[in-house]
């Protein structure tokens, strides 16, 4: 089967840490910050997997799913969002998703809700996940922390229970590469 996905989230640094943990399980990985963008990449490169952030400006995923599924029919999708609900979910499945999972996912949570599908075949190794250290759970905490704070570090600081000047000496670190 070819492992082609597609991510779109307008979050870059959750897109790009979900693009780079899909690379290296041997997919073929596009991704876009929005919806025009996306749609662009499913007409040329037909996907046969899309992992849609619900809320983004612009359209939202909701939007995106039965315009994706019209280009590529075939098109196993995955909706993730921070705000979820019921309603969503139930919209989300409606309109032609696979599955609706909460944020923060995982690319394992994302493998996990694709492998449904039996159409698909995934075979996911169990074996080949190690569970982040401590201190990349911390650090990648902090940076979603800061991203839904729009990088604002005094408000960001408030929301961890950190002072702001504790949280500059922590972004000053390099990320923990495990």
């Amino acid at each position: 089967m070819n492992k082609t996905i597609i991510l779109v989230d307008d979050e870059e640094l959750f897109r790009e840490r979900l693009a780079k943990a899909f690379s290296q399980r041997g997919f073929t990985v596009f991704t876009a910050g929005g919806c025009d963008e996306a749609l662009r990449i499913i007409e040329a490169k037909k996907p046969n997997m899309g992992v849609f952030d619900l809320k983004m400006p612009g359209k939202s995923g909701l939007e995106l799913i039965p315009a994706a599924r019209s280009i590529n029919p075939e098109m196993q999708i995955v909706v993730l969002t921070g705000y979820g609900s019921i309603a969503t979910a139930t919209e989300a499945v409606r309109l032609g998703a696979l599955y609706y999972l909460p944020k923060p996912a995982d690319v394992d949570d994302i493998l996990g809700a694709f492998a449904r599908n039996p159409k698909l075949a995934l075979e996911i190794d169990q074996d080949e996940f190690s569970a982040p250290s401590l201190a990349r759970a911390e650090w990648e905490h902090i940076n979603r922390v800061l991203t839904d704070c729009d990088g604002n570090i005094s408000l960001a600081a408030k929301k961890l229970d950190l002072h702001r000047r504790t949280l500059q000496r922590k972004l000053q670190k390099y990320p923990p590469s495990k």
